[in-house]
């Protein structure tokens, strides 16, 4: 199961709601946001909470529950905390603040969900993976260094490439949404909800590869 979800992003105003920033985005989206208390910690902001606490919040929220309105059933082996973590080293140096949580709680690899941007991806895909390759992101890149292993799950929100030749990569992921883009993103985020949380209470996130996989949201 899941234990740790990383949200990557680059702290500073002046980032925020860019396409690198996507994840924290996502964060924020979350219906229960409000109800997560963040620390400064572990070289980031982390919050804490229960399976239990987040099925609740789930069913509170109409994300994720029974048809009769009660919230899901919390699995046996799940743990007793499932960490949120936002690092704030910036993006190519985001495997320092993960490893410093793994550590002090003894989190595996396999236990690890990063969330993050993915150029090779269009606006309104989502895709859910295990492992494989870094696509040339410094946040992964980081990860996997840190790791020693590229086998952590990973949620990818689709960012799409420059759309011009005369807009580098570099500057066109620390560009910002437009709000066009970010009515499209809310759609998205209202969709991604519901996965994440299945998946967090899940006990074999492996389930939701599949139809997840790579899933297009909004045409």
């Amino acid at each position: 199961m899941i234990r740790l979800v990383a949200f990557l992003g680059n702290f500073g105003r002046e980032y925020e709601k860019t396409r690198h920033n996507v994840a924290w985005y996502f964060e924020d989206s979350l219906p229960f946001a409000q109800k997560l208390s963040w620390q400064s910690k572990f070289k980031g902001e982390i919050a804490s909470f229960s399976p239990n606490d987040l099925a609740q919040w789930a069913c509170g929220s109409k994300i994720c529950s029974k048809k009769d309105g009660s919230p899901v059933l919390v699995p046996e082996e799940s743990p007793a905390h499932i960490y949120f973590l936002k690092p704030q080293t910036y993006m190519n140096l985001s495997g320092e603040s993960i490893i410093e949580v793994a550590n002090f709680y003894k989190i595996k690899p396999d236990e690890i969900l990063v969330i993050h941007d993915e150029l090779e991806l269009e606006l309104g895909i989502v895709s859910f993976k295990w492992s494989g390759g870094l696509g040339g992101h410094n946040g992964l890149r980081s990860t996997k260094q840190v790791l020693n292993t590229p086998d952590f799950w990973r949620l990818r929100f689709g960012i799409g490439r420059p759309q011009n030749d005369k807009m580098s990569v570099a500057d066109w992921v620390l560009s910002k949404f437009s709000d066009e883009q970010q009515e499209i993103l809310q759609n998205v985020f209202s969709q991604t909800n519901f996965l994440l949380v299945k998946v967090l209470l899940s006990k074999n996130p492996a389930d939701y590869l599949q139809s997840w996989g790579k899933k297009k949201l909004v045409d």
